[in-house]
């Protein structure tokens, strides 16, 4: 089957679509990154987008090139991956969320409506990301010198939940398991398997056994 474009999309020059991909009205896919004169990352040409089979880059969604996308991805309505990401198969990354450059996402991994994951950032497989958290990976929020070497994204491990409206500060890793609970401010690292909440997060309880990957 082959791959299905809509006349008003845009696929740029040496973009790869897989077999029964979809790129819907008004998708920007292969786009190069524009970046300001005062931007940290350089300007370079990147190499395309790939894009694996049966993916769907949704309605006014834009990929850019460098990332590379596995199969049957969901991008949802103007959502946006930025360059050098990488990722893994059957991920949804809902409406209007934000996935910034040179972040890897897990398989099977959601990511809910208006969501922000911001640059340097892991998410492993079966990770859940509800809608409107945010996540930072500067200290420093643009200033001194130092912040270059220290720039950082949350580390969240295998099947971690984060509940809606959550803050995760830079550089924390969310334990396998873990939960994060609706409106968390997370400052230091979370253990696997616990249940965190509150500004500052702190630990509540244990995941009950019945809610982990592979207990059913």
């Amino acid at each position: 089957m082959k791959a299905v474009v809509a006349e008003t999309a845009i696929v740029y020059p040496g973009t790869v679509l897989g077999e029964g991909c979809r790129i819907l009205d008004y998708a920007v896919v292969g786009k190069q990154p524009t970046l300001g004169p005062r931007s940290t990352t350089k300007q370079e040409d990147l190499p395309p987008l790939e894009l694996g089979p049966g993916t769907i880059v949704s309605t006014g969604a834009i990929v850019f090139a460098g990332s590379r996308l596995g199969a049957r991805v969901i991008v949802g309505d103007q959502a946006c991956v930025r360059e050098r990401c990488d990722v893994g198969e059957d991920v949804v990354i809902g409406r209007g969320a934000l996935v910034e450059n040179d972040t890897t996402i897990g398989a099977l991994t959601k990511i809910q409506a208006d969501a922000y994951i911001t640059a340097y950032s892991t998410l492993e497989e079966h990770v859940f990301i509800a809608p409107r958290v945010i996540t930072t990976n500067d200290n420093f929020m643009g200033r001194t010198e130092k912040r270059h070497s220290l720039r950082k994204g949350p580390t969240i491990k295998r099947g971690a939940r984060v509940g809606a409206g959550a803050v995760l500060c830079p550089a924390v890793e969310i334990g396998e398991e873990a939960f994060v609970g609706a409106g968390a401010v997370v400052v230091n690292d979370v253990p696997p398997r616990v249940v965190v909440v509150g500004n500052p997060a702190r630990a509540l309880r244990d995941v009950p056994p019945e809610e982990l990957l592979g207990s059913s």
